[in-house]
């Protein structure tokens, strides 16, 4: 299967959204990467079942981490897994549509490690663009009750 080939097919099966923070790819000046669930630093492979859709700023903090501390508990836990889990069972967006919650371990865990609201620089720019999308009445996407792939 060719490289092309193959990112259509992960672009396509996450309905073209950050497989992360939903952030839709049409928003983004550059397409969105493809991401490694298991880091091929820690042995993951180019299989379609360990590949994500990521937009730069969650590919960037996610770097190689597979896991992170959850900050109710202090206990480590597992970042959030596109291909194993569905979104809306550890996410959930603030009634204004413009912050990501993490509801469990996995989804803090996530929120944190991958800055999912900017509260790592109080730079905020996610959300003033968050804001913009739910301006236009296409944010937070409708796909996010869907169930896992």
């Amino acid at each position: 299967m060719s490289d092309k080939k193959l990112r259509n097919q992960v672009r396509e099966r996450a309905n073209f959204l950050c497989e992360y923070c939903h952030s839709p790819e049409e928003a983004s000046a550059a397409l969105f990467e493809i991401d490694h669930i298991r880091p091929r630093s820690l042995g993951g492979d180019d299989s379609l079942d360990n590949l994500a859709l990521a937009c730069q700023r969650c590919n960037r903090y996610r770097y190689n981490f597979v896991t992170g501390v959850d900050p109710q508990t202090n206990r480590i836990a597992q970042i959030f897994n596109p291909r194993t889990s569905v979104w809306n069972s550890h996410f959930i967006w603030t009634s204004d549509g413009l912050k990501i919650i993490g509801t469990t371990p996995i989804g803090r865990v996530t929120c944190r490690r991958l800055d999912f609201n900017d509260e790592k620089h109080n730079e905020g720019f996610i959300v003033q663009a968050r804001r913009l999308w739910v301006q236009g009445g296409w944010h937070p996407p409708k796909s996010d009750s869907r169930q896992k792939n």
